[in-house]
């Protein structure tokens, strides 16, 4: 881990790569709790966290330190967690969750049909669209360059577009300024702040 300097330079340049109408949203799967408090001093102001219960235990100690938004699979049965915690969840993609729902999310499409990962068919956002949805998300397939995940961003960009939705989260450490580039509105980074 980073010192809170390093990690305050770091997001400097990344928030300076993507521009002002960019949220960074800090993904912490792997920071600690104890680590988290370097993340205060550093002016990391959103957090991205994959799991229900390293929420609850990150949040108990931090409470309001950071707005919350939650990244990882949301199962239906952690949503009373999410609810209770996050101003927005990035990775909507079940009926059930959606039902139980408190929050704005954004639906989370599988452009690729990767079965590895989380996320709908294109083809099921319009029963989405009756909920509190703001956009969409997505995670493009693994690429040896940034450059090669700009078609999946330019995808999911259009098909928020058609839908009337205005927020887009995607891309990654290894993505972010290509993502940016193709209209994110959120960008969810870890290592690229963290780690040397």
């Amino acid at each position: 881990m980073l010192s809170p300097d390093e990690i305050r330079a770091r997001l400097a340049r990344v928030q300076a790569q993507v521009g002002p109408r960019v949220t960074v949203v800090a993904a912490t799967k792997y920071v600690s709790v104890a680590d988290m408090g370097a993340l205060i001093d550093a002016g990391v102001a959103v957090v991205g966290e994959n799991r229900a219960q390293d929420l609850e235990a990150k949040h108990a100690e931090y409470g309001d330190a950071f707005r919350w938004h939650f990244i990882g699979q949301l199962q239906s049965n952690k949503v009373k967690v999410v609810n209770r915690i996050c101003e927005l969840v990035h990775s909507l993609d079940s009926d059930s969750a959606a039902r139980r729902l408190e929050v704005p999310a954004l639906v989370q499409v599988n452009l690729a049909a990767e079965s590895s990962k989380g996320g709908i068919d294109p083809s099921e956002l319009e029963r989405f669209l009756g909920y509190d949805v703001r956009g969409l998300s997505t995670m493009p397939p693994a690429a040896s360059t940034p450059e090669t995940s700009r078609r999946w961003f330019a995808t999911l960009r259009a098909l928020a577009e058609h839908h009337g939705l205005h927020e887009l989260s995607m891309g990654t450490t290894q993505d972010f300024a290509v993502a940016a580039d193709e209209g994110a509105t959120y960008v969810r980074v870890g290592s690229i702040l963290f780690r040397d």
